[in-house]
């Protein structure tokens, strides 16, 4: 069975339900001592202090409220695309269940393993050699933790615990496996908790608590994996009517907080792009062939998603260049790197989360933009 789309955006994550949710919106509306090594405040400072807000956000519900201002229907569950295919100025991508869908653009925004990325010619996220325990934790009542980002360093790893609320804690534990220990608790919460207190086992009560009254469904492990910058440099970002915007185009480490602020960034920017090419009129009083109609079409898609692609290349460049090389330094395992990075660079490196996320992408609207 073959449907017809103007556009498909494969992947409902934060970029995909972000790019989807602004189209829609243009379409309508034209620990070594256990000592804290650094402490930021998610409180706005200085000049700019009033103008930005800083939080932890649950990745749920921010999906979830992205999905609610969807029009019904819009969001097609468990569809895997299994190939793409060129067809003219369209491209027909084959589902798993059989189904073919034909559309005029194909926006990737299908995660790390991207399809849309590999036919893109952008090759697999490269592993790090680090891995990470996340969790979240409901209090039920006020934890008494301010709106501060804690952070942990001790031999090898890194860990960091951050108020999303007044009831609800997120944490995070970053290491350097040795062997297969990752492969060994990957499936077991339980042997994930048991190692992150047995690292942190110097930190105050009050952190280890944290973890402690973690329920162990709330609880993840994931390997740390990031795109080489150099591929976005020389690589594709967009080809013709295809491209890619989230994970599938920038995956990074977690080191400064970025992925789906980024994520968010590239789905307004991709949207501002695509309706000034979608909503561009036709010269009036002119009657073309379809062809002609078709071919003029496609290539001011292909013109707006080329112009995504290059505001978006460099902020790219530098988010994952910035996290990897955060990480880097804060999880270094030499005493020299030790000394440098808790006595020299804590309160330096603390402060690359707001600096990075004070970014202004532009507003979604064409007018706006213009």
């Amino acid at each position: 069975m073959e449907t017809g789309e103007d556009i498909v955006i494969v992947g409902a994550g934060i970029a995909g339900l972000t790019t989807s949710l602004g189209l829609h919106r243009n379409v309508t509306s034209s620990t070594i001592s256990g000592h804290q090594t650094s402490e930021t405040s998610f409180e706005a400072k200085g000049k700019r202090a009033g103008e930005h807000e800083i939080r932890c956000v649950q990745r749920m519900l921010l999906l979830e409220s992205l999905a609610k201002e969807l029009p019904s229907g819009t969001i097609r569950y468990s569809s895997k695309v299994v190939s793409i295919e060129e067809s003219g100025f369209y491209k027909l991508l084959h589902l798993a269940d059989g189904t073919i869908l034909k559309t005029k653009v194909l926006i990737g925004c299908d995660g790390v393993n991207s399809v849309v990325s590999k036919w893109l010619g952008l090759k697999k996220a490269a592993f790090t050699g680090r891995c990470a325990i996340r969790g979240c934790v409901d209090f039920k009542q006020r934890h008494g933790f301010g709106p501060k980002l804690m952070q942990f360093h001790g031999k090898g790893f890194r860990s960091g615990f951050v108020p999303c609320d007044d009831q609800i804690m997120y944490w995070f534990f970053t290491w350097t496996p040795f062997g297969k220990e990752s492969e060994e608790i990957e499936d077991n919460p339980a042997e994930m908790k048991r190692l992150v207190l047995s690292k942190l086992e110097k930190v105050p009560d009050e952190i280890r608590a944290i973890i402690e009254d973690t329920d162990l469904e709330g609880i993840i492990l994931s390997p740390l994996r990031y795109r080489h910058p150099w591929e976005l440099l020389w690589g594709n970002i967009s080809k013709g009517n295809v491209c890619v915007a989230g994970d599938a185009l920038h995956p990074m480490t977690p080191d400064i907080g970025q992925g789906g602020c980024a994520a968010l960034e590239d789905g307004v920017v991709l949207a501002r792009c695509l309706a000034n090419a979608l909503l561009k009129e036709q010269p009036s009083g002119k009657t073309k062939e379809k062809a002609e109609r078709e071919r003029e079409e496609y290539k001011s898609i292909e013109m707006g998603l080329k112009n995504y692609a290059e505001e978006r290349r460099w902020r790219s460049i530098d988010l994952i260049t910035t996290a990897y090389m955060v990480g880097f330094i804060q999880q270094g395992d030499d005493s020299v790197m030790n000394f440098i990075r808790d006595k020299i660079l804590a309160a330096y490196l603390g402060g690359f989360l707001l600096k990075k996320s004070d970014f202004d992408c532009g507003k979604l609207s064409i007018s706006d933009s213009e």
